[in-house]
């Protein structure tokens, strides 16, 4: 069965229109930088609310609470048939005092050796047009979303 996953597409309007993006961290996504980066999101635990889970993910990705309201942008399903559903808040963020939680995995395959890995190495605030070209395909349609709330 396909996993379900929320996040949160965070907006600001000041000094100028822009969203923040997320660089996963790890080995398989090091080298790549066009069509990696994307909203902080994960797993939608049983019995959990998805604003809630959301909420969590970017305090997990980015050690920052969204203390502000949600904003439903929908559903988009990615590549492998996870589901992602988003939401947007306006929240400015220092990204260069995030802090994510990390995970391990046994790096390299078959090695024998775990290594551990943030599971955000990078966040950036970009205009939309920017992140068109940088964010994680599926997930594109959700900056269509968030340009009306940019103003």
């Amino acid at each position: 069965m396909p996993q379900h996953s929320a996040g949160i597409l965070l907006y600001r309007r000041t000094p100028a229109p822009a969203v923040l993006l997320v660089h996963p961290g790890g080995p398989f996504w090091a080298r790549r930088h066009v069509g990696a980066w994307q909203i902080p999101k994960g797993h939608v635990e049983p019995d959990e609310a998805v604003e809630d889970a959301a909420r969590r993910e970017v305090a997990e990705e980015l050690g920052v609470t969204v203390t502000g309201p949600l904003e439903p942008l929908g559903m988009v399903r990615q590549a492998g048939g996870k589901s992602v559903s988003a939401f947007a808040a306006e929240q400015d963020v220092d990204t260069g005092a995030i802090t994510s939680i990390l995970f391990e995995i046994e790096w390299p395959p078959r090695s024998g050796r775990r290594a551990t890995f943030p599971e955000v190495d990078a966040a950036r605030w970009m205009p939309v047009a920017e992140a068109r070209t940088l964010m994680l395909k599926s997930q594109l349609p959700l900056l269509d979303r968030i340009e009306p709330l940019l103003g």
